[in-house]
């Protein structure tokens, strides 16, 4: 089994039994036992160590909270409930927080490059659970406010009885190898990667009704005017920005004419694999890849290394 990506590798038991009775969170939410991961701005709380850890507090440390702070039920470990709570509409009780730890608050993104898999998987479930409820606070059908259900796993309509659930947007993202196998396709999208003047692996969000096999070639042709065949699964990566699920494949070119699409991309090209390895060890004058906390890296390395599926 591979190793997992960052954001992955979540220990939590997400509770799906004791979900179900709204009185045991509401008790776990005081419970002296119970710890809670503060978040303000969708940015964390972590600790001054070297590296840095998720900056857990027991829920007296937190309480009472504040009326306007939205709290989630994230899961069990090792027999304790854990929480993640928003901070952001009380500037006072971040402050407390910050000055009677000493900690600081983080862009998650930041700190899932400087922490181990297992913190980064709680902290991938914790902002992307956070967030969608910050977001969802009336109902789409009717448009009337919404009560939070199963410790923030649903959003509850009192008006019309619409239930609504957290979603996961399926985004596949591909390497493409030339039949050859000496070539690989990268691309450079509009936005942050041209910021970066990276290139990466061709990407793009899964439409309804369809396969990742079919998703794979769609984005593929559309990005690049490339043909593929024999796709195959390498692994996947929940990306908590907001609430994505990066499924990475391999495909083989079955045409190599790049017909790049000019709004969405602004470089797509054929690199060799000697030339992928030395971006990997960032001796590359021609080639930027993404870091380790992307999925894409590994994509890229798997194929550079000879390890594809």
């Amino acid at each position: 089994m591979r190793k997992p990506h960052i954001f992955a590798d979540n220990p939590f038991n997400r509770g799906e039994v004791e979900r179900r009775d709204e009185d045991w969170i509401a008790q776990q939410s005081v419970n002296p036992a119970s710890k809670f991961l503060p978040f303000r701005n969708l940015n964390v709380l972590l600790t001054d160590d070297t590296p840095p850890e998720l900056g857990w507090l027991p829920a007296e440390a937190v309480h009472p909270l504040p009326d306007n702070a939205e709290w989630i039920f994230l899961g069990l470990l090792e027999d304790a409930a854990h929480f993640a709570v928003d901070l952001s509409k009380d500037a006072a009780a971040a402050e407390r927080t910050l000055d009677a730890t000493g900690w600081r608050f983080e862009d998650c993104r930041t700190a899932g490059e400087t922490m181990s898999g297992p913190n980064t998987g709680m902290l991938s479930q914790a902002r992307a659970q956070l967030d969608w409820n910050l977001r969802h606070g009336f109902c789409a059908v009717c448009g009337h406010p919404t009560d939070k259900g199963r410790g923030g796993q649903v959003r509850l309509c009192s008006a019309c009885g619409a239930q609504h659930f957290p979603r996961t947007d399926p985004v596949i993202i591909t390497v493409v190898a030339d039949t050859a196998g000496d070539r690989c396709l990268l691309g450079q999208s509009r936005g942050r990667l041209q910021r970066m003047r990276a290139y990466s692996a061709l990407a793009g969000f899964m439409d309804q009704g369809e396969a990742i096999e079919e998703a794979v070639a769609r984005e593929v042709m559309e990005e690049a005017g490339i043909r593929v065949k024999n796709v195959r699964y390498h692994s996947s990566q929940p990306w908590p920005f907001p609430s994505s699920l990066m499924i990475g494949c391999i495909a083989e070119a079955d045409t190599t004419d790049i017909n790049m699409d000019n709004e969405e991309m602004t470089d797509v090209k054929w690199f060799s694999r000697a030339e992928v390895l030395k971006a990997l060890e960032g001796r590359s004058e021609e080639l930027t890849v993404p870091g380790p906390i992307a999925i894409a890296h590994h994509l890229i390395k798997s194929w550079a290394n000879g390890e594809m599926p």
